[in-house]
C-alpha cells in the first residue's frame, strides 16, 4: 500500500511538472513570437522576400549584400518609425521588450552599414534618399499649420501613409537590386514597378481595416474615406490590373502567369475576408507573409 501510495504521489507530481513545464513553455514561445512581431522581423521578411522575387525576375543569382542589406534596414527602419516617439519621450521608463527592441535594432543597424559598405555608391546613394523619406516620416520637421494632428511629421498627412509606404517598398525592392546589378530600366522593369506598388497598396488594405476601430478620422484612410466594402473592391480591382500587367510584359513566362493567379487568388481571399474585429495576427502576421509565400512560390517552381 505504501508503494502504490508513493507511486500516486510521483505521478501527481510528474503531471503537475508537466503542466508547470508546459505553461512555461507556451509563455515563452508566446513571448518570443510577440518579439519577432514587434522587433519588426517579420516584415523585414517581407521586404526581402519581395527584393529575391525581383531578383528572380531579372534572372539574377542569390545576392547576398543586397539581400541582407535590405532585411536589415527594414528592422532599423521600421523599428526607428514605430518606436522613435516612445523612445524619446519615455526613455527612463522603457519596458524590458521595449529595451530588448532598441538593443536589437542598433546590432540590425550595425549589420546594416556593414553589407550597406558591400553595395555600389550609386546604390547607397538611391537608397539614401528612402532613408530620408524613413526619417521624416517620423521626425517632426514642417509647419503645424499643414499637419491634421500634433505629430509633425508625414507619418500624420492625412490618406499618404499607405501611398507612401508603396512607394518606399517599391523603390527599394524593384530598383535597388536593378541599380546594383546595372540591370537597364526597360519597360519590363517599370511594369514590374508598378505592379509591386499595387501589391503592397493591396496588402496595406487588411491593416487600414483593422486600424478602423483605432485610427483617428483626420487621418483620412482609404476604409475612412470610401467605407470597408469599397475599400475590398478596390483591393479586388488592383489585383486584377496586377495580374493583366503581367501579359504586357516583353520578358514573360508561363510560370510568372501562374505565379501571379495563384498570388491574387490568396492575397484576394484575405483582403475579402479582412475586418474591424479581425483575429490579432490576421493582418500583422498572416498577411504580412503572403510576399514569402511568393517568394516560396517562385523558387518551387523555377
Amino acid at each position: 500500500m505504501l508503494y502504490i501510495g508513493e507511486s500516486v504521489k510521483f505521478l501527481t507530481i510528474w503531471k503537475c511538472y508537466q503542466q508547470f513545464m508546459y505553461f512555461y513553455g507556451m509563455k515563452l514561445v508566446k513571448q518570443f513570437f510577440n518579439f519577432y512581431l514587434n522587433s519588426s522581423i517579420h516584415v523585414a521578411f517581407s521586404v526581402c522576400a519581395l527584393t529575391w522575387v525581383s531578383l528572380l525576375e531579372f534572372g539574377f543569382s542569390f545576392e547576398e549584400s543586397v539581400l541582407c542589406f535590405v532585411f536589415f534596414a527594414s528592422i532599423t527602419g521600421y523599428n526607428f518609425v514605430k518606436y522613435f516617439g516612445i523612445a524619446k519621450f519615455h526613455h527612463r521608463s522603457l519596458t524590458p521588450w521595449l529595451k530588448a527592441v532598441q538593443v536589437f535594432s542598433f546590432f540590425s543597424f550595425i549589420f546594416m552599414c556593414y553589407y550597406g559598405f558591400q553595395l555600389h555608391l550609386k546604390t547607397l546613394f538611391y537608397i539614401a534618399g528612402f532613408g530620408i523619406v524613413t526619417f521624416l516620416y517620423a521626425i517632426p520637421f514642417l509647419p503645424k499649420r499643414i499637419f491634421l494632428d500634433q505629430q509633425n511629421n508625414l507619418r500624420s498627412i492625412g490618406g499618404l501613409k499607405i501611398y507612401l509606404i508603396g512607394l518606399v517598398w517599391m523603390g527599394v525592392t524593384v530598383f535597388l537590386p536593378i541599380i546594383e546589378n546595372d540591370y537597364p530600366v526597360n519597360a519590363d522593369v517599370v511594369l514590374t514597378a508598378v505592379q509591386r506598388y499595387m501589391f503592397v497598396l493591396v496588402l496595406m488594405l487588411p491593416f487600414e481595416i483593422r486600424d478602423l476601430l483605432f485610427d483617428s478620422l483626420k487621418l483620412s484612410t482609404v476604409p475612412q474615406k470610401i467605407g470597408v466594402k469599397r475599400t475590398k473592391i478596390m483591393g479586388m480591382v488592383l489585383l486584377t490590373f496586377f495580374f493583366l500587367i503581367e501579359f504586357f510584359k516583353d520578358d514573360t513566362h508561363q510560370i510568372n502567369v501562374l505565379v501571379s493567379l495563384i498570388l491574387i487568388v490568396v492575397t484576394g481571399c484575405f483582403v475579402w475576408f479582412s475586418s474591424k474585429n479581425q483575429g490579432k495576427y490576421y493582418a500583422s502576421f498572416w498577411v504580412e507573409a503572403i510576399p514569402v509565400f511568393w517568394l516560396l512560390l517562385m523558387l518551387w517552381f523555377v
